[in-house]
């Protein structure tokens, strides 16, 4: 009986909410304030505009091209309201030299207004050594014509402007929702806070795995999925040449998966690779470029060898770390 008391009162209360949230909902709720985030400035910057004059509606290309530290990584971040501009899609193309990388990114949109228009900045995440950092590019104008001749409006052919928006009230049950979502974090944490105290003291750290064995069990687990017979040999191709990849990247030292096809043959030259069957990777890497990015097609028996290459690569590559020494002045074993 104790325990319906809590309970019910609870109940009561989240019945009132319910009652008061359609008044309670018409106040706005005040907005969060913006997280700031250190700003860093790349090495070299440039914007471009193709073309320069568009007509309304129609795409074009915005390409910003970033030279910066090789240990920086830019990501687009699109923006939420793009005002007068549709954001249609975008590609990022990095390009590592010997003390920086360049990285472009092309932004396709369109514009909906007439004139000159502004642009929309463009904000980046940046990952750096010394945690994330933001980057913006400010905002360009471009010149957007009609799309209609220059004596349409004489012949009757005029256009009409949009009609701008207007309020429409909409219930609301966010105020509910709250409530009910801080019920829900307390009973979480009060049932996290008895974890906790009761929590087993000893915990077991799994040790991780050698390189051979964890690159094997990811082509078992390819293996098993047998994604050729299921008309998926694209996504095989993908899952493998990342798997070949990152254990050579993680053998021999270097960020493979970030390099292409000739940055990788180039960089395992240049490292001792003993045992390396260099003809066979290079052959592997052009045949899934091929199936990857040129839509050629593979047959089952050249997946079925594709993956038996990977399991020979580990054979022929893999070398096991030294046991540890035990130091020199550590006991000898008792004779007995």
């Amino acid at each position: 009986m104790n325990r319906l008391i809590p309970l019910l009162a609870v109940w009561l209360v989240v019945a009132a909410l319910v009652v008061a949230a359609p008044a309670w909902a018409q106040a706005p709720a005040p907005a969060p304030a913006p997280a700031t985030t250190e700003q860093v400035e790349p090495r070299n910057l440039s914007v471009r505009l193709e073309p320069q004059q568009v007509r309304i509606g129609d795409p074009f290309v915005y390409e910003v091209v970033i030279t910066h530290p090789k240990d920086h990584r830019y990501e687009l971040k699109v923006p939420q309201e793009t005002g007068d501009f549709e954001f249609l899609d975008q590609t990022r193309q990095r390009q590592d030299g010997p003390d920086s990388a360049t990285t472009t990114f092309r932004v396709r949109m369109s514009a909906f207004a007439l004139g000159s228009v502004a642009v929309p900045a463009l904000p980046f995440d940046v990952a750096t050594p010394e945690g994330p950092k933001a980057f913006t590019v400010p905002g360009r104008t471009v010149d957007v014509t009609s799309t209609l001749s220059p004596d349409a409006e004489g012949q009757g052919a005029d256009l009409f402007d949009y009609k701008p928006p207007e309020e429409v009230p909409i219930r609301s049950w966010r105020l509910v929702l709250t409530v009910l979502g801080v019920l829900a974090a307390a009973l979480l944490a009060w049932v996290l806070f008895r974890w906790w105290r009761n929590r087993p003291k000893h915990v077991e750290v799994v040790p991780t795995l050698p390189l051979d064995v964890r690159a094997r069990k990811a082509l078992d687990a390819l293996k098993a999925e047998d994604l050729p017979s299921r008309g998926r040999v694209k996504d095989f191709y993908f899952r493998l040449s990342e798997i070949i990849r990152g254990y050579l990247g993680e053998r021999y030292g270097f960020e493979a998966l970030e390099c292409t096809s000739s940055e990788l043959m180039a960089s395992l030259r240049r490292l001792s690779t003993p045992g390396l069957p260099e003809d066979k990777l290079m052959r592997f890497v052009s045949e899934s470029d091929m199936v990857k990015y040129a839509r050629a097609d593979a047959s089952a028996d050249a997946c079925r060898d594709a993956l038996a290459f990977g399991y020979s690569l580990i054979d022929t590559t893999y070398v096991p770390p030294p046991p540890p020494q035990a130091p020199d002045n550590a006991a000898a074993p008792r004779v007995q």
